[in-house]
């Protein structure tokens, strides 16, 4: 495993972290087998979780305190998130900071994830979504300055929208922001654009989300894919999104080396972006563990692959689908 400093935290993370969020929301989910899943990447040398009180309202979080407990001896990094008030993802520009993050409530959310984490300080703590017009408000800034002199936190960070990545950048300007989590994969390269920059310029740890674009930069999906009902990708692949997306996905299939799936081509194409800290795929099963940490050898894609991968950067617009 090879480790990258988050930021001005100077915290030396693993460059491929864990995502929770597959304890909610998806189907085949089993608590015995994701811990066996999380003590593997552990054994691996993963050192960075990603969870969020919104998955499964706090279920996520008491699973990771579990996992903390049975390994007392090591020092893993916690981040977590506080779920909008309205309870509405990704938030919209009209949305009000009193009906999403008001202080009283960033404070309340908090101590409910230090209570399920079983911990007295939180590493990172994000707000799960987030609208820029927000950045001069007071009191989001009165709540994290408060929690973070009292010990509870200590760092904080946005969640960025999906496909919104500049959605944040006067925010960062506040100096009061330490990390960004962002969509960004081999589709997904608009943070490049501003994002990165700044956040290099401000010395902010990113988190790169969704490495796999929810599962099409596998090349498993075909446009007779189908999910189980109450699995939240039956509301976000929809034909219109499924099928552009499979063709997107089999677009790259010719460029995959011969000793690479696609998902590793997808992961290595992360890592070789300095700018990112940590990506965290979602993982639920042991071989899946051992096949994304793998990736993080030290080995980059050579410069031709990754340069033909450039060309397939899709922009995409925020839908009533895209949550």
């Amino acid at each position: 495993m090879q480790y990258r400093t988050f930021g001005r935290t100077g915290w030396n993370i693993s460059e491929v972290g864990y995502g929770m969020w597959g304890m909610a929301g998806w189907t085949g989910s089993e608590e015995k087998e994701v811990n066996a899943a999380l003590d593997r990447a552990i054994e691996l040398g993963c050192n960075f979780f990603d969870t969020a009180w919104a998955y499964a309202d706090g279920l996520s979080e008491e699973i990771l305190n579990k996992t903390l407990k049975r390994h007392p001896g090591k020092k893993l990094y916690v981040a977590t998130k506080i779920p909008p008030k309205n309870r509405k993802w990704p938030s919209k520009p009209h949305f009000a900071l009193q009906d999403v993050f008001p202080a009283d409530y960033i404070i309340e959310y908090t101590e409910k994830s230090l209570k399920n984490l079983g911990v007295e300080s939180i590493d990172l703590q994000q707000f799960h979504v987030w609208e820029d017009n927000w950045a001069q408000l007071e009191e989001w800034k009165t709540a994290t300055t408060k929690l973070t002199q009292q010990g509870k936190v200590k760092a904080w960070g946005l969640s960025v929208n999906r496909w919104e990545p500049d959605n944040c950048l006067e925010t960062i300007r506040t100096g009061l922001i330490d990390a960004v989590q962002v969509i960004y994969n081999i589709f997904d390269q608009a943070p490049e654009d501003r994002l990165f920059p700044l956040c290099r310029e401000k010395n902010i740890g990113v988190i790169a989300r969704v490495p796999f674009d929810e599962g099409t930069l596998t090349g498993t999906f075909t446009k007779e894919t189908t999910f189980p009902k109450g699995d939240w990708r039956a509301s976000y692949f929809v034909p219109e999104n499924l099928h552009s997306s499979v063709e997107h996905a089999d677009a790259l299939k010719p460029l995959i080396p011969a000793d690479m799936t696609m998902a590793e081509m997808a992961l290595r194409f992360i890592l070789c972006n300095r700018d990112i800290s940590t990506t965290i795929p979602g993982m639920r099963k042991i071989k899946n563990v051992e096949a994304n940490m793998a990736c993080s050898d030290g080995n980059g894609l050579p410069a031709d692959l990754l340069q033909q991968l450039r060309q397939h950067r899709w922009d995409r617009e925020p839908t009533e689908w895209s949550q």
